[in-house]
């Protein structure tokens, strides 16, 4: 005997095997309403072979007629890095796709998601296998590092940030800048996007990205919110003069980037005049901050208060 579910598809089916316009009409607006994954290609800038990008629409976009929507540009770690065509889905493992296509969070945002290009690094061997969405079930389980066991205490490293000369980390997010802002362009030209609330965040080698693209063109986003990365101390003015709002958010215990140099970032945009610097230490994590940062809300709350004036 057929279930409620199972004769609700098939009328569904036979309306539209029949010609029936108004179900037909109606599955396929259910389905323009359900939030979309899309690898979008590009010619990188610097004449190199096609690359593709991911661009997440949100539930709602294609129905929801005359809604402007924010954008989010995220910026990945160095382990996520690939070349943007079999390795894409590698970017999936952390950060708001992760939550909201992989775990089904309804994120209100367009969300464009590049992939760093591997540069002159090495390639791990041991890479775990990217996370796949479960329509079926239940969403697999985010991947954690385990907490760390060491006292909430400052450790001075009395070195200076092997950074600081550069202003942002080698072969990172800065190499590629061209290509984030056409990213930017194209979707709110396409989709569209809302062009006074585009945002940008990242996480560890992408939260030294998201400060450089802060301190480079701060007048391209509505606010921005580096994890675990620290910024460079010299290029605060930029920043200042934008009134950029920032969230800027490390662990206690980063064994990777110390806490005391995302503090001077912090401290340095202070002194350059910054009337509200938001930082936040998480003293019981170390290097994974971003976990427990894009599984919450209050990042993205915070992102949606932001606007362009």
């Amino acid at each position: 005997m057929d279930t409620r579910n199972q004769l609700s598809r098939r009328r569904i089916l036979t309306g539209a095997a029949l010609g029936g316009a108004a179900s037909l009409a109606k599955a396929q607006i259910d389905s323009r309403s359900q939030p979309q994954l899309l690898r979008k290609p590009f010619k990188p800038a610097d004449g190199t072979a096609e690359r593709n990008y991911f661009l997440y629409v949100p539930s709602g976009f294609y129905t929801e007629t005359g809604r402007e929507w924010p954008v989010i540009l995220f910026l990945h770690g160095n382990g996520q890095r690939g070349n943007a065509q079999s390795d894409l889905d590698n970017t999936l493992k952390h950060g708001p796709l992760q939550e909201a296509w992989i775990q089904g969070r309804n994120l209100p945002f367009l969300i464009i998601q590049p992939q760093l290009p591997w540069f002159n690094r090495r390639r791990p061997t041991n890479n775990a296998p990217a996370p796949q969405r479960n329509l079926e079930g239940p969403p697999p389980k985010r991947s954690r590092y385990e907490r760390s066991t060491d006292p909430m205490v400052r450790k001075e490293t009395g070195e200076p940030p092997r950074w600081a000369e550069r202003g942002t980390l080698d072969e990172g997010w800065d190499l590629i800048e061209k290509d984030l802002l056409t990213m930017i362009s194209d979707t709110l030209a396409d989709f569209p996007g809302d062009a006074n609330r585009v945002y940008c965040t990242g996480l560890s080698y992408g939260g030294f990205g998201t400060w450089y693209m802060a301190q480079t063109y701060p007048e391209r986003f509505a606010a921005v919110g580096p994890l675990c990365g620290a910024g460079d101390f010299k290029k605060m003015k930029p920043i200042v003069d934008a009134k950029l709002p920032i969230w800027i958010q490390t662990g206690g215990r980063d064994p990777v980037v110390p806490v005391e140099h995302v503090l001077a970032s912090a401290r340095a945009l202070e002194a350059a005049g910054h009337p509200e610097v938001r930082m936040t230490v998480h003293e019981d994590l170390n290097h994974d901050v971003w976990t427990r940062v894009y599984e919450g809300d209050d990042l993205y709350n915070w992102l949606l208060r932001q606007r362009r004036p």
